[in-house]
């Protein structure tokens, strides 16, 4: 029984290439961390607003994996904020917010959590919490799912 359900789960590699289309970002490098709860998204300039009477946050990212000269401006519904703690333990209080992924050709919703991560390899943690029941994880392999659709913002 294990291996029917097993198959019917899409494969990931320890780092996959991911589209975040509502916030218009096209291509990024993600890690897949299944000892992390949750995902959390390279995150700076973070500004909230109101739009109407809901909670909106608007910050910048620097999408190019250690590179900071490309910048896109995001804007997305909070859905929470929470004290989140890093994997040193460190605990910070994070805006979270809930966006479509697309993995090759798999879309998927998940919440992410918005933190600084200009010191960290990636730019995407993708966690346990957004894979689960959809996914299983290769640690020796990479880009299991390729390129993801081409997307029209």
């Amino acid at each position: 029984m294990a291996n029917t359900i097993e198959s019917e789960l899409a494969l990931l590699g320890w780092r996959e290439w991911v589209a975040l289309p509502t916030l218009k970002i096209a291509r990024i490098k993600a890690k897949i961390d299944t000892g992390a709860r949750s995902s959390a998204l390279h995150a700076f300039l973070i500004d909230p607003y109101y739009k109407g009477h809901e909670h909106w946050v608007m910050f910048a990212i620097h999408p190019d994996q250690l590179k900071t000269d490309r910048v896109i401006e995001c804007h997305a519904k909070i859905k929470d904020r929470r004290l989140v703690s890093d994997s040193g333990g460190h605990k910070q209080r994070r805006y979270v917010i809930e966006t479509p992924i697309i993995v090759g050709p798999l879309q998927f919703t998940a919440e992410i959590t918005l933190t600084n991560r200009d010191s960290m390899r990636f730019r995407l943690l993708i966690g346990r919490t957004a894979m689960r029941g959809q996914f299983m994880v290769n640690p020796k392999s990479s880009f299991c799912q390729g390129l993801p659709q081409q997307i029209d913002f």
